[in-house]
């Protein structure tokens, strides 16, 4: 998700960012002005002329700042004139002082302006590599409708630890990942590409799912340890939580391996049941196997208006201000009959609600809906009877 894009680098320097709020430097212009004029000689309100580019500061550009500044000074000198002590030391200090603020906050605002579009420069970078590492899923791969969502625990970050992909096989079934990289910042992202890259250059493949976990574990641990010397010693402090699925086109089923990721909940109508595995790998880059004989494929039952929900823990241990998990589980069949799409939307307003907008990690989801039945290929194998919600 990106939260602020595509901003307009010139806004600034345009009559104020908020040309509404121009009304209060002016207000207070033209009352200090009226005020003035009206009090005893011995009062002077002209001092406080120097408020009108300062405020101005907050909310509009160098251009507002200047004309606010000019506008003061203007007043300053109304006043003197009116006054009749135009030419006096304190009117001319006054005007002198008037002139030397509004330079400076003219100064600050460019400045302000000047870093302002140095770091929306940077957030358009970032987007788009963002854009090239966490790609869209895809709303449609063969039977399935598929929305995907990231929740990044820090305001305008728009990648971090969480990960998913979906690619296609030739041989019609769709292939998904989700993940979770231990650690934040630019160790996570690096991480997060490696295992991104591994899975789209190997999960269109023919390759079964314990090979595809095989090359990625590989691939981590490569990755991790290509610059350690020889005689270093083996201890390698990041992995990454996966959890690998394969769909197929045209059996009701999911195939899909867990390695050390939590189980991915099916939801049949307002009924809902995690897909616990037998067994559960560790994660990928512990080199927890080295041949597709050490990984199983658990298989269960996926039929047509069947939802499956993918998350990572973010979502399981978001906590409210008293400490209490969001509760996935019994939120997530509330919104079972809506679109992917529109069900993630529900989940993550809900979800911000109960941490009150402050994630403490980040967090995925990715719901999959088969919407037809599969029709049976001449020759296929029977359909498996694993248990699902009851």
């Amino acid at each position: 998700m990106n939260f602020r894009t595509g901003l307009n680098l010139r806004r600034s320097w345009r009559p104020g960012h908020a040309p509404a709020l121009a009304v209060i430097p002016v207000g207070l212009i033209v009352a200090v002005c009226v005020v003035d004029v009206l009090l005893p000689e011995h009062i002077h309100l002209g001092p406080l002329l120097v408020a009108a580019p300062a405020i101005t500061v907050a909310f509009a550009g160098a251009r507002m700042t200047a004309l606010m500044g000019a506008l003061a000074v203007a007043a300053q000198v109304l006043i003197g004139t009116v006054r009749g002590v135009l030419t006096s030391a304190n009117i001319q200090a006054q005007i002198a002082a008037l002139i030397v603020v509004s330079a400076v906050c003219v100064f600050i605002c460019v400045v302000r302006d000047r870093s302002e579009r140095q770091l929306d420069r940077v957030r358009s970078v970032a987007a788009v590599a963002q854009g090239v590492l966490l790609q869209p899923l895809p709303e449609h791969a063969g039977p399935l409708r598929i929305a995907g969502m990231y929740l990044p625990a820090e305001e305008e970050a728009d990648l971090g630890g969480d990960l998913y992909a979906a690619a296609r096989t030739a041989h019609g079934s769709t292939r998904l990942l989700i993940g979770d990289v231990r650690g934040h910042g630019l160790a996570a992202i690096n991480h997060s590409a490696l295992l991104l890259g591994a899975f789209r250059a190997a999960a269109h493949r023919q390759a079964t799912l314990p090979q595809l976990a095989v090359h990625m574990d590989a691939a981590f641990r490569w990755d991790a340890t290509q610059w350690r010397p020889d005689d270093g010693q083996d201890i390698n402090e990041d992995f990454a939580t996966v959890t690998l699925l394969d769909i197929p086109d045209n059996e009701p089923v999911v195939h899909f391996i867990t390695c050390g990721h939590p189980p991915p909940l099916l939801l049949r109508g307002a009924r809902l049941a995690p897909l616990t595995t037998e067994a559960s790998h560790l994660p990928i880059g512990l080199g927890g196997a080295f041949d597709v004989t050490s990984y199983q494929v658990e298989t269960f039952p996926f039929e047509a208006g069947d939802l499956l929900l993918l998350y990572t823990d973010g979502i399981i241990e978001a906590r409210d201000t008293d400490g209490r998990f969001y509760p996935f589980i019994e939120r997530a069949p509330h919104w079972t009959t809506d679109a992917p799409a529109r069900l993630l939307r529900h989940l993550g307003e809900d979800l911000r609600a109960h941490v009150n907008g402050h994630l403490n990690d980040d967090a995925a989801v990715v719901a999959i809906r088969r919407t037809t039945a599969p029709r049976d290929r001449p020759g296929s194998a029977p359909r498996p009877r694993a248990p699902g919600p009851k």
